[in-house]
């Protein structure tokens, strides 16, 4: 059995950067021809734990400014002003575009793609709720109204 470090995540294998233990033959004729892999010599040994390091290090400091973002987005109240037909429904429905673009106004610069909505379709006004993905561990439920212009 040959140590190899991979460089690229492998069903049944191993994940990005993860040491691993196969046959010599699927190291030499297989993972590292066509770059899936490494030998895991002590100099690339070394590199590896450097880069999971400070990988470590740019990850905590990701999480914790999204810890700082989520702690303000739970004592704000968002109002999101929309036009309302005579019958009190909403042209179209509130986006998560929308409710980013509100977001932006109050300082955040949050994406779309970072926003659910948890109803479904949101037709009248009134208050609702959304879900902001800031990182894979932290999720703030973000409150906000719909209010006729």
């Amino acid at each position: 059995m040959v140590e190899v470090i991979l460089k690229q995540s492998l069903k049944n294998l191993g994940d990005v950067d993860e040491l691993v233990r196969v046959r010599p033959g699927y190291a030499r004729n297989y993972l590292i021809p066509r770059g899936y892999a490494i030998l895991a010599t002590e100099p690339a040994k070394k590199v590896l734990n450097e880069n999971l390091k400070q990988r470590a290090h740019k990850a905590q400091k990701i999480k914790g400014d999204a810890e700082t973002i989520a702690k303000a987005l739970e004592s704000i109240v968002l109002s999101i002003p929309t036009k309302v037909s005579d019958k009190g429904t909403i042209y179209g429905s509130i986006t998560p575009l929308q409710i980013a673009d509100a977001l932006t106004k109050k300082g955040f610069e949050i994406e779309r793609k970072q926003i659910s909505v948890d109803e479904d379709r949101i037709k009248t006004p009134g208050t609702y709720t959304a879900t902001v993905s800031l990182h894979k561990d932290i999720k703030v439920i973000l409150n906000f109204e719909v209010v006729a212009e």
